[in-house]
């Protein structure tokens, strides 16, 4: 990192504007790297034949059976997909199947397609934040309101915000809503999505004590992209892409769709509030828009090399994003570490920071094949990716149709890769 780097003018504007005199301090002391850095050559994982790889290629064909079945049709329950499969650094090519959209007479899907990963977002999210933690800047025991004075609130119920540290955000025991309570009319007003940050940290009240339950919140998401943009002095889409899409080479990857062909993007299934509307997750608005907690756009081949990442301790073709210190406490249980959370809890639906551990035997789980120990995480618009690190290997099932209307199909894929793993 260069020390001697300064903000630029319009850097300056934007963190005064944004995110107040809080933000302008940081950005004056951030660490950084020079913006005339030229983008790094894309290194892709290469391609191998799956013997190569220890994976059995006739257990694998029953997954590319089951999306072909699933998508074949103008029908088809399953618009479109992708599953890409890999192991110590090499992949089996991707397969592709069914159409680039939802609608009947969609073309057929294309080999540079670039799927709206919904919530896989989120742990990339909070990877930036492991990194501000590597670098002295975020501590997660530390008081959300120590980074976002403005996040404080009076006692309610007997407890209040002040009492939520960083690390429940990252594991989704902080008490946060899932969502803002307006979020389906601040969408209808296309908003920015500084009025979605500002609105998570200023306007959210706790449903619970901080670290004595477990509920799922995109808007612990949304406080942490506002951490980073404050402690960094710049927005979290550009910080993510500075720091980790560049220096990785993934050309295809970015949070929101600006600059990426929207003719790549796979139009998908979407919830009944959102049909008919020009703020649905199909919208310019909702695309470009780049929420932290689910607007990654990206192609199963530049997701993969995110997986290598996380299997080979943070680092990946020279460049070591993350120690191997941070990468083991994302993936593994770090329900362990609230005294207060119920002992079932911790126990059956693990976390780390910001990957979730496979919830075996529950409806959540990924594959009736994968152990607690598998990290990963899904996404509404039919997304599921996990990681084993006993096996080093991986799973990425992109698919267009909305994941809650038959999760089962997912996992069914899930169950037909992992059984193609056999030494």
């Amino acid at each position: 990192m260069n020390s001697s780097w300064k903000p630029s003018r319009r850097e300056l504007l934007w963190a005064a504007g944004g995110s107040g005199v809080a933000a302008l301090a940081a950005a004056a002391m951030w660490p950084r790297t020079p913006a005339a850095s030229p983008p790094r050559q894309q290194v892709p994982l290469p391609y191998a034949n799956p013997d190569e790889l220890g994976i059995n290629p006739h257990r694998l064909q029953v997954a590319y059976d089951l999306l072909q079945e699933w998508t074949n049709g103008p029908q088809a329950p399953v618009p479109g997909g992708a599953i890409l499969v890999g192991r110590r650094g090499r992949v089996v090519a991707p397969r592709f199947f069914g159409r680039q959209g939802p609608e009947s007479d969609a073309p057929t899907i294309r080999s540079d397609a670039v799927f709206l990963m919904a919530s896989i977002t989120k742990p990339i999210v909070y990877l930036a934040g492991m990194m501000l933690v590597e670098r002295g800047r975020l501590n997660l025991s530390d008081p959300v309101i120590r980074y976002l004075p403005e996040f404080s609130s009076r006692p309610l119920l007997g407890f209040s915000k002040d009492e939520v540290l960083v690390s429940h955000l990252f594991t989704h025991t902080s008490g946060l809503p899932d969502m803002l309570p307006n979020n389906a009319e601040l969408r209808r007003e296309h908003v920015p999505l500084q009025r979605f940050l500002d609105g998570a940290v200023r306007e959210t009240t706790l449903a619970f004590r901080p670290g004595t339950q477990l509920r799922y919140q995109s808007m612990g998401t949304a406080v942490v992209a506002e951490i980073v943009q404050r402690l960094s002095g710049t927005s979290i889409a550009e910080f993510l892409r500075r720091e980790i899409f560049e220096p990785l080479g993934l050309r295809s990857t970015a949070l929101g769709a600006r600059g990426l062909d929207r003719q790549r993007i796979v139009r998908v299934q979407v919830p009944d509030y959102q049909a008919n509307t020009d703020f649905g997750w199909n919208s310019t608005y909702w695309l470009e828009l780049g929420v932290p907690w689910g607007g990654l756009l990206t192609t199963p081949e530049d997701f993969a090399v995110l997986c290598q990442l996380m299997l080979s301790g943070g680092a990946w073709a020279g460049v070591q994003l993350l120690s191997p210190a941070a990468v083991r406490m994302m993936t593994t249980n770090r329900l362990d570490d609230l005294p207060e959370l119920p002992e079932p809890v911790r126990r059956t639906q693990p976390w780390g920071l910001g990957w979730r551990l496979n919830h075996v035997g529950t409806r959540e789980t990924w594959g009736d094949l994968l152990g607690r120990h598998v990290f990963g995480h899904t996404g509404a618009t039919g997304t599921t990716v996990w990681m084993d690190p006993r096996t080093e290997g991986f799973c990425l099932l992109l698919t267009s149709a909305i994941r809650e209307r038959a999760p089962w199909r997912l996992v069914q894929l899930s169950n037909a890769v992992a059984a193609a793993f056999v030494s």
